[in-house]
């Protein structure tokens, strides 16, 4: 009996050994962390307005170089460098003294002829009245009919070369192509300028002017039906608070960048302060189309992890991650997929959320309850926030 007591007393001191390395192992289960502070806004479902963001090259419609038609020597210069012109409107002075005498001459030649001419009529009647009275022969008459011809073609010829004289002529005086802005003169009188070659000055047409952009292949569909109801505004912001301008779309090309997707357009505004100076930069908004029942939220809400957009939302006092595709951007708003209309999307905050962490919704800054679409504070305007999460 002594044995067997001795035996139960050793094995329940080994069970009390065992139960006490366990509990030493098991390890400690945490507990529960404080919720993180967040403010939410609710997803909401409405038309979501597509508008493209492009940087524009501002054009000129037309750009000629002047250049004159002759040989010559610049006499008078009527022209200033930069000055707005007319079409039409006198620019330089050739020396014209040579073709002033070519005119001269070919209006002599034209009135020999013109007085050759009336005397082969005068014989031509005087001929035929003698053959009413047999005095002369019908071969008579018609060698007078024949030097009359003669003579009237001389003086159709002499017309053309003296009209051709009078072009030859007007080369002397070179006027502006079109209407625009003069450029850089580097011509004087006196100067001789070489035919065809020689440019005289650079006309640029400032109003109305152009703005060239590209566009992404997805929106060609939407341009094109743009341009053909002509419903195409456009819209060219100035640099450094200089305003916007409206124009419309005007030009589509015919064929895609294959490397680099887009295809080019032209808008056409009216320029009559000239604030779009040819080869200057220009922020373009265009309308491109428009969303129907999008689910929009603030881009700040948005962030841009390893596996690609997320957004946090409240459940039942706890985050849960949400996947999304992101369809378009419009300033501080994006529509998105991937969340339902109505859900609490974390705005402040989000940095510090995991999957499953408690939260506790406070008011946003600036005001309780008005915080929604495109109240962003956290990140920039247009830009996908970045963290960690997984």
């Amino acid at each position: 009996m002594a044995q067997l007591a001795l035996s139960a007393a050793f094995l329940a001191a080994c069970d009390a050994k065992v139960d006490t390395t366990n509990a030493a192992a098991a390890p400690a289960k945490p507990a529960a962390g404080p919720a993180v502070p967040v403010t939410t806004v609710r997803a909401r479902q409405q038309d979501f307005a597509v508008t493209l963001q492009a940087i524009g090259t501002v054009a000129p419609i037309a750009s000629v170089d002047v250049k004159p038609q002759v040989t010559s020597v610049v006499t008078h210069v009527f022209v200033t460098e930069g000055q707005f012109v007319r079409a039409g409107q006198p620019l330089f002075a050739l020396d014209s003294r040579s073709d002033e005498a070519n005119v001269a001459k070919m209006r002599a030649q034209m009135a020999k002829d013109e007085a050759s001419l009336a005397d082969a009529r005068r014989q031509l009647e005087r001929s035929k009245e003698l053959l009413r009275q047999n005095f002369v022969s019908q071969g008579a008459v018609d060698a007078n009919q024949a030097t009359v011809e003669g003579q009237t073609a001389a003086v159709e010829g002499d017309k053309a070369a003296l009209e051709a004289a009078r072009v030859a002529l007007s080369y002397a005086k070179v006027v502006a192509p079109s209407s625009g802005r003069a450029g850089a003169i580097g011509i004087y009188p006196g100067s001789a300028v070489q035919a065809n070659q020689t440019t005289l000055v650079t006309i640029t047409q400032l109003d109305p002017i152009d703005v060239s952009f590209s566009l992404p292949q997805r929106y060609l569909n939407g341009a094109l039906a743009a341009l053909t109801g002509g419903q195409s505004p456009v819209a060219a912001s100035l640099p450094e608070g200089g305003g916007e301008l409206a124009g419309k779309l005007q030009f589509v090309d015919n064929a895609i960048d294959a490397a680099t997707g887009t295809v080019k357009v032209k808008a056409r505004f009216p320029n009559p302060a000239s604030k779009l100076w040819p080869g200057a930069f220009v922020n373009v908004n265009m309308n491109a189309g428009l969303i129907k029942n999008a689910i929009v939220i603030p881009v700040a809400t948005v962030i841009q992890s390893a596996r690609g957009p997320i957004v946090y939302v409240v459940e039942n006092g706890k985050a849960a991650l949400r996947p999304v595709k992101v369809i378009e951007l419009r300033g501080e708003d994006a529509a998105v997929t991937g969340i339902k209309p109505g859900d609490k999307v974390v705005l402040d905050g989000r940095q510090n959320l995991r999957p499953d962490t408690d939260v506790a919704e406070r008011p946003p800054e600036g005001g309780a309850g008005k915080a929604g679409p495109g109240a962003s504070a956290a990140s920039a305007p247009g830009r996908l926030a970045k963290t960690s999460a997984p």
